[in-house]
């Protein structure tokens, strides 16, 4: 190899490991609440990441003036969109974190919700990344705020072997 490709093999590799320590928890905690897994057993959601992050890697070179969190991010939003559609039971249905009210979410709906409040993106840009009508993500917003915000009811807990009517 010669010195100068080596050299520049070297500055991309360093680029690189920078970016990733900058932006890889950032961008675990997005795939974690995609994945709905729990934040220390994750593995669906690292492999989500890896992939992202793989992507991002090979078009290094190619990303002058983009910004590299957004590719990497537009690319983990793909990934998981498109596991949701060719495995409705690989990476969606894993182990999400039962307690995790992202857990009783569609993926759509936690895609949709990450995108949009976790990671700031507006309502225009979610839309044409997903490649839906910018309505339709504002009413899957809506109602995964709602489903969010009023979660299922408990049923009344049995006094004396009776179990108390519904009010």
């Amino acid at each position: 190899m010669r010195p100068r490709q080596a050299s520049r093999d070297l500055c991309r590799a360093l680029e690189f490991e920078a970016y990733v320590a900058g932006a890889g928890g950032r961008l675990l905690h997005t795939a974690t609440l995609l994945t709905a897994e729990a934040p220390d057993d994750n593995p669906h959601a690292r492999r989500l990441l890896i992939r992202a992050l793989a992507h991002t890697y090979a078009s290094w070179d190619r990303l002058r003036g983009d910004d590299p969190y957004e590719v990497t991010r537009r690319y983990l939003a793909i990934r998981f969109a498109h596991g949701v559609r060719h495995r409705h039971r690989g990476l969606l249905r894993s182990r999400p974190l039962p307690q995790s009210p992202l857990a009783r979410l569609s993926p759509r709906e936690r895609l949709v919700l990450v995108l949009r409040f976790h990671e700031g993106v507006a309502e225009e840009r979610t839309a044409a990344l997903l490649g839906l009508p910018a309505d339709r993500v504002r009413t899957i917003c809506h109602r995964a705020t709602a489903a969010l915000l009023d979660p299922p009811r408990e049923p009344a807990p049995a006094v004396g072997g009776v179990e108390a009517a519904p009010s």
